[in-house]
Order: structure tokens, then sequence, then C-alpha cells
């Protein structure tokens, strides 16, 4: 075989061991070898056999490896089957990332229980191990263990695995702390236009941090004579720089106040786990956080991060465009009011039982019965605006259920520069969308939806909602390419499909 195909099969050996959430060294007991042969075979250094490919996949229990597929991940979906039953929700991706970057403050043991097994997760794990942090899913593959090391080892920085992700972006709090000088490739994720980063550059200099950008990384050097002085005003309320500017308050010793600050649900499981550390955080839920800084961690944490109320909106929306009777259990309502409230004024019927907490002992969870609905449209546009308003990344499933609904909805979304665009790929099967501008969206209902083969758009969110309009559609629908959505949902066919749905995935020979 040629470095090239080694190197393309070793990929799907990682993918599928890391999905089962195996180690190397689990892997290479089931084949009675050692990790370091499996190491090789994953690095595409290592000559394999069919055979072998063959003993893989059957330990994997993974079809897609063990004849030996290389292309891209598809899904063939069958539409118009009714959902019934009850699915719940999974943890947040956005709180479980913050925290992996959240995991390089702390010297002791993190453990994070039923962490996110997604692509983005992988990622920056592939990125953590490279600069010798030690990880491994235990208790069955349902939590994550995060050892850090002495000394961090930049320069083997898997810079691949960091450009695949924004959320390196992240790294920079805490790594401000541990070293003087470092850098990190820029940062990657989805294509939603140009989001500057210049709003976590303002509030990090602050802390002594300057950087420059070159040749596709950034230069940070450290000057530790620099302390916050005054209140950090952030130019921009957004999640990631709050929680960047979190994670260098929590070890710059002394009191540090962020103003404009994101409350988002990923900012406060931020701010529990720091509470858990022994960082104390004033003012969680709040634009005004007062942290409490510590210059040493050194702690054994074990922290449950709380559900995903945009995983819980998928699957909302899921039911309403397949007209379906479904319960959606553990939702994070809180992070959901405004989006139900509206939903309740275009007619939704449904059912919520009382509130009880999530594992982290803060959050407000409850289980959701949705039922087939006659929909009309809202009076007034949607739009997102920070918490505690409709979530951002909401908006492009009311693109969906406006499509189901009588009327006409308008769409607004301001935020991402091209995000509009990409929703009206639902065109192709069969919605009216018109794109006045590129963040204003017009969409026409009901919509008789139909079968038809497309790519995948390069948006996690707006990938998800064609996904769902092709299991209201008549007929078989083909979506390609969907790693984006894998970057943000875990087995999301296999748990429609525990509900009802007729999803299929598949790979190109």
């Amino acid at each position: 075989m040629s470095d090239d195909y080694l190197a393309r099969i070793g990929r799907l050996i990682r993918d599928a061991r890391q999905h089962r959430g195996w180690t190397q060294s689990h892997l290479a007991e089931a084949l009675n070898t050692s990790q370091s042969a499996v190491n090789r075979i994953e690095r595409g250094n290592q000559n394999i056999s069919l055979e072998m490919i063959a003993r893989i996949g059957e330990a994997l229990d993974s079809e897609i490896v063990s004849l030996g597929y290389s292309g891209p991940m598809h899904l063939r979906v069958v539409g118009r089957r009714r959902l019934s039953g009850s699915i719940d929700v999974k943890t947040s991706k956005n709180a479980c990332v913050a925290l992996l970057c959240a995991s390089l403050l702390n010297k002791g043991r993190t453990v994070l229980r039923r962490a996110a097994r997604i692509e983005e997760v992988f990622r920056l794990l592939e990125v953590l191990n490279s600069i010798g942090v030690r990880t491994r899913w235990i208790n069955d593959g349902a939590d994550l263990e995060i050892l850090p090391p002495a000394e961090v080892d930049l320069a083997g920085m898997d810079a691949d695995a960091a450009r695949r992700t924004r959320s390196i972006i992240m790294f920079m709090g805490p790594l401000l702390h541990r070293v003087d000088r470092f850098r990190i490739p820029y940062a990657g994720g989805c294509d939603l236009g140009t989001r500057t980063v210049e709003p976590h550059m303002q509030a990090l200099r602050r802390f002594g941090l300057e950087v420059t950008a070159t040749d596709g990384m950034y230069h940070a050097v450290v000057d530790r004579s620099v302390k916050p002085d005054r209140p950090i005003v952030l130019t921009e309320r957004g999640d990631t720089v709050t929680e960047n500017a979190l994670l260098a308050a929590a070890r710059s010793e002394g009191v540090t106040i962020i103003r404009n600050a994101s409350s988002n649900y990923m900012v406060q499981d931020l701010c529990f786990f720091l509470e858990e550390l022994g960082v104390r955080v004033e003012g969680v839920g709040s634009t005004t956080l007062t942290v409490h800084g510590r210059a040493q961690i050194d702690v054994d944490v074990d922290y449950s991060p709380s559900e995903d109320p945009v995983e819980a909106m998928s699957l909302l929306t899921a039911a309403v465009v397949t007209e379906s009777e479904l319960t959606v259990r553990r939702v994070p309502v809180e992070f959901l009011e405004v989006e139900l409230a509206v939903l309740e004024a275009m007619g939704l019927d449904h059912d919520r039982t009382a509130e009880y907490p999530a594992d982290n002992g803060r959050t407000r969870l409850v289980d959701l019965t949705v039922r087939p609905s006659k929909l009309e449209a809202p009076i007034d546009k949607i739009h997102p605006m920070p918490f505690p308003g409709l979530n951002i990344d909401n908006v492009p499933f009311f693109a969906a259920i406006a499509a189901s609904a009588h009327g006409s909805t308008l769409i607004h979304d301001w935020v991402y520069d091209n995000r509009a665009i990409y929703l009206t790929d639902l065109n192709r099967l069969g919605g009216r969308l018109q794109l006045l501008d590129p963040h204003r969206v017009l969409v026409e209902g009901p919509t008789r939806w139909r079968a038809a083969e497309m790519m995948c758009p390069p948006a996690l969110r707006p990938a998800v909602v064609v996904l769902l309009a092709m299991m209201g559609a008549e007929g078989t629908s083909v979506l390609r390419n969907v790693y984006v959505i894998n970057r943000g949902y875990e087995e999301l066919a296999e748990r429609l499909n525990s509900v009802g749905a007729q999803i299929e995935i598949f790979r190109d020979i």
C-alpha cells in the first residue's frame, strides 16, 4: 500500500477507536499486539494486511474500517418517518471544549463525566496529547480523565489538529500562566465568514499577553509585570472571549472584574468548574464576573458538564419537521426559555415536567414532550441576542421550523457574515427561502419537503438543519461529507434512528 493510503486507513482506525472510547492500549489488547504497533498503524507508519483491517473492524465493531473505506462519511436519509419514544440530550459540546482548555490551569487530575465524544473534542485531545497531556477514556468510555505534565511541550503541538478547531484560541488564557513565549496556529472550525480575534487580544493584553500574527501562527509573549489594574470591559459579549478572559483571570492572583461578559450556558459551566478548582467567581449568570484568582491550582477535580441546549433545540426541531410526538429528556430549560416562548406563540403543542437539577447540581433540566402542531409564522422576526435572548446557534433551526409553519417568517442572523446564505440550501429540498441580504432570509411556509442529494454545508448548525429537512422529505436523500456534523454531535444518526428515523451511514469505496 502507498504511504497515502496507509495514512488514510490509520486515520479511519484512530477515529473508529476514539468513537468507541478506547485507548490505543485497549485496541492493542483486543488484537493481541502492542500499543506501539497500534500507534504505528494509526500514524500510517505500518504496513497492514486486509486480514488485520478485518480484525480491527471486528474489534471496533466498525464495518467502515473492516471494509477499508477511506473516503468522507455520508448519510442516506429515508424521509417521512414519524419519530416516537424518548431521547436524551447529550452534554454540551461547547462546555466540554472550554473545560478541556481549562484543564491546563490545573496541575492535578481532572475527570469530566459524560464528556462529549465528538470530533471537536477529539481534535483538542490530539492537541493536548501532543504537548504532553495524558488523557484516557475511563468507565467504559463514559468519562474522560486528564493528567497534565509538569511542563508542556509546545514545540510538539499537533498543528494540523489545532487548525481544525476554533477552540484552540482558548489555549491562550491558560498558557500565558505556564510559559513566557508560545505560538499556536490560527483558529479554524466552521466557515462562518470573518470572525475577528481582536476582542480576545484586547482582554488578554491586560494580563501581559502580546500577540503578533504571521505565517499562519499566533506568536505570543508574556510580560509578567502586567496585571489588570481596573475592570476588563470586553468589546464583544462573546462566549469564547469571556471564557478566555476567565481562564486568564483564574490564575491571576487577586481580584479581576470582567464586564460585558457572556452569561451563556458554556460560560456558566466553566465558572462552576473553576469553583471546583478553588477559584471563586461572583456574578455567575450576569454580565459582570468577579474572579478571585489563585496563583497555583493543584487539585483533583471531578466535574459533570451540563446538557447542550442547542442539541435539545435540534431534537425539538426534528420532531416538528417530521410531525412527530417525541419526548426530549434532560433539556436545560433555562437556556431555551425564549425559544420555547416563541414556539408557544407559533402554536407548538408541548408539555414539560417539573424542573430537576443537572449532574453539576446547578443547571435546571426538564423533560419536554412535543406533539404534531399546526404552526403559524411568528409576528415578529426571529433574531438572536446574547443570553438570556434567543441563542445565536439556535437561529438556523427556526428556518426549518418556519418552513413548517403557515405564513412568512423573517430570520435576521446578524452575528455571522454568511451563515444565512447556507440556509438557502433548504431550497434544494423544496423550501421557499429568499435571501434578502447576507444576514436576512424570508421563509415561506408550509413546505412539502422533497428528497435531494447534496453536499453538507460547511457550517455546523445549517448542516444539521439540512439533515432534519431531509428527514421530513418524501423519498430518499443523500447528504455528503458530514464531518462538520460530527464536530458537534455524538452519534446523531444512530440516536435519531433509535426513535424511528432511517439514516444510513456510508462511505465511498
